[in-house]
């Protein structure tokens, strides 16, 4: 009985693995085939002619590169300062008694629950009204400040309340005899949180890290809004522009989209041990 259930188990778990995975096997085939096979017929799973001549097309007409490395900028500076917000307030509100903590925190969690939609329009209107900044005078009138920018890439991305909350469950779940040992030492908060705590909380800062590297790299439509110049445009936006730009080729296409892929499956990989622990450390706690 337990051999047959075992069985079945494995056969469904193969088959919604295939269902899955296709999409991403059509994807890779089709980036690595010439144009004049991707619309044969009947289809073949794998390319009769391997070929690079899309990837080659695609880096070297298409606004990729610029975008590919502005998506970088963005992602790098995202991660660092999600991971030292985050995890600066999240040890706040799990080991610093202070008046106010309660609603902060409740503040914090609130936050995370406006949806993005409803946040487009005032962080917009305080993008473009950023005071001596892209010609803007003191009162945010005259230019068009932080727009077309890093700096208004990233003013929405700097701290996400999810990554504040995640690291305070973190904090919550160490034990509190680590920074008594320390305070009788003479060590200050400060020195406590960056030498006894943030060494240890690695699964954590992974997580805020994964979370943080894929929200700033899959980001479309804040993008959208504030970027007009094609010098500033990120990945998701440059893939778009190409694939509305008229007659698209679907093998170059889709060879912009591993290349949009990799990065973010590589980081996934890489942190993925750490990922899986720093998620389950946030349970609802305290």
């Amino acid at each position: 009985m337990k051999g047959a259930w075992r069985w079945r188990r494995t056969a469904v778990v193969a088959l919604v693995t295939a269902v899955v995975m296709l999409p991403f096997w059509w994807l890779l085939s089709l980036a690595f085939k010439p144009e004049t096979e991707v619309f044969s017929y009947p289809p073949n799973l794998l390319p009769r002619e391997w070929t690079l001549d899309n990837f080659a097309y695609v880096w070297e007409t298409t606004n990729l590169p610029v975008a590919l490395t502005n998506s970088v900028v963005v992602g790098v500076l995202t991660v660092l300062s999600n991971v030292m917000a985050a995890t600066a307030a999240g040890y706040a509100f799990a080991r610093l008694k202070f008046a106010g903590s309660r609603p902060l925190f409740a503040a914090t969690l609130g936050a995370a629950m406006v949806p993005a939609v409803v946040q487009l329009i005032p962080l917009f209107l305080v993008t473009q009204r950023w005071p001596l900044a892209g010609g803007n005078d003191l009162f945010g009138e005259g230019g068009s400040g932080l727009l077309n920018s890093y700096a208004g890439l990233l003013l929405p991305l700097l701290v996400q309340p999810l990554n504040i909350f995640l690291a305070r469950q973190f904090f919550l779940d160490l034990p509190e005899e680590m920074a008594e040992a320390a305070r009788l030492d003479g060590a200050s908060e400060l020195r406590i949180f960056w030498s006894v705590y943030l060494p240890i909380a690695r699964p954590v800062v992974a997580t805020i890290g994964v979370l943080s590297f894929t929200g700033a790299w899959e980001d479309f439509l804040w993008p959208l809004v504030v970027v007009s110049s094609p010098d500033m445009q990120t990945l998701p936006l440059a893939l778009s522009t190409y694939a509305a730009s008229g007659v698209v080729q679907y093998g170059p296409l889709m060879a912009a989209t591993v290349i949009a892929t990799i990065p973010v499956v590589g980081v996934f990989l890489a942190a993925q041990r750490h990922f899986v622990r720093g998620l389950a450390s946030g349970g609802v706690k305290g």
